[in-house]
């Protein structure tokens, strides 16, 4: 099996796309599998860190808050592992040398410590969205540079990775989205939804950020310009309709009218499983899905009313990578606001095109410009920050 002696790093071990990595690792070795591990990071869950590092026995092991560096080497004292604090701790936990890197830190810190793997050309297990929603072309270019390879693991992409067998023969792609926990919840109740009610997502076990976006569709907006970005395709050859079973995970349309889908239980594990194995595939004790229990798949157009982030994110797209750094930005200060109950629910959007506006009227233009650097991305996002957060204040004053 290819996975065999396949050494790995875990960015972001304590999320819930880590704590799925684990599993699988730990699985695979009880078969018998040679997976040792490099490095893993975490945020500030120096419990959750230690007790990964007591299941995987990495080399080393990083946190992303540089003061914790102390407290950190104590929780890890006696596990055998060099510890690091900071962001250059997690871009080096990203350049040690491992062949397979799990990129599932959330949001724009993931960019730089997964960029560190992409330059070393490791093969790259992708799951932080953003990476490239906020240097989409960049990102690529980097990935080709330097021959990494790069295998989507959220599972809409992964499905699109599996059925792509003759990319230039395809008429579009088609994103599922579950439709998320206000699937069917009317505006006026949306508008005083709390972080627990737009959290309890009725399919997927998430966490807190990527559950509130996937409650605002923005998740599902953020995978059309990750679509767009990792399989070369326009805008208006992606689309995205709601499928409440969470069943079939995406559909890849070809000229001749065929239809391929890929089907799974909504388990993270099998889009995980199937990356650290690729191109083989891995045997894994997920719930197998029994079609004749689930009984019959709908589908539903998405209500742009209720959810205009996804029209926000296919603008974004269409105007270019600097709009889609800076929604993404913008998208994570409102949805900091909203869980910590500053904001309402559906200010979350209006904050994203408030901000996004605000930066193309003052801001001589900034997002229409193609930023050529990683710098002018990082300029982008903390312009798009700050223009979030006077607005999120104003709202919350309001």
């Amino acid at each position: 099996m290819t996975h065999l002696g396949r050494t790995v790093s875990i960015l972001g071990v304590t999320g819930s796309v880590g704590q799925s990595t684990i599993q699988v690792i730990e699985e695979l070795r009880g078969q018998g599998a040679d997976i040792p591990v490099e490095a893993i990071t975490a945020g500030r869950n120096l419990g959750g860190l230690a007790e990964a590092c007591r299941r995987l026995r990495p080399k080393f092991a990083a946190v992303s808050d540089p003061a914790l560096l102390t407290a950190a080497r104590e929780a890890l004292n006696g596990l055998g592992v060099e510890v690091g604090a900071g962001p250059a701790a997690l871009e080096e936990a990203g350049a040690r040398p491992s062949d397979w890197v799990m990129s599932a830190i959330v949001g724009a810190a993931g960019l730089a410590p997964t960029m560190a793997a992409v330059r070393r050309g490791a093969m790259v297990a992708l799951a932080n969205k953003e990476c490239l929603v906020c240097a989409g072309p960049l990102f690529i270019e980097a990935a080709n540079a330097h021959g990494a390879t790069l295998l989507p693991v959220d599972s809409e992409h992964n499905a699109i990775f599996q059925v792509l067998t003759h990319r230039d023969r395809v008429e579009k792609l088609t994103l599922t989205a579950s439709g998320g926990p206000f699937r069917t919840t009317s505006l006026e109740t949306m508008a005083w939804a709390t972080p627990a009610q737009a959290c309890a997502h009725p399919r997927w076990s998430m966490g807190r950020k990527i559950s509130v976006d996937s409650a605002t569709l923005m998740n599902k907006g953020l995978e059309l310009i990750e679509a767009a970005y990792l399989f070369g395709f326009p805008s208006e050859k992606i689309d995205v309709i709601v499928h409440p079973e969470s069943t079939v995970h995406s559909f890849v349309h070809y000229v001749d009218g065929s239809v391929l889908a890929q089907l799974a239980s909504p388990d993270m594990r099998i889009p995980i499983a199937y990356a650290l194995a690729w191109p083989d595939r891995a045997t894994v004790s997920t719930a197998r899905l029994d079609l004749s229990q689930v009984g019959s798949l709908t589908f539903e157009t998405p209500d742009a009313a209720r959810f205009p982030a996804l029209n926000l994110c296919r603008a974004a797209l269409l105007t270019g990578s600097a709009a889609t750094t800076a929604l993404s930005a913008a998208n994570e200060v409102a949805v900091d606001a909203f869980l910590e109950s500053r904001i309402r629910f559906l200010d979350i959007c209006r904050i994203v095109e408030e901000a996004m506006n605000s930066l193309e009227g003052s801001d001589a233009g900034l997002i229409a410009k193609t930023p050529s650097s990683f710098a002018d991305v990082a300029a982008v996002d903390q312009a798009a920050r700050v223009a979030a957060q006077r607005i999120a204040v104003s709202l919350a004053a309001a």
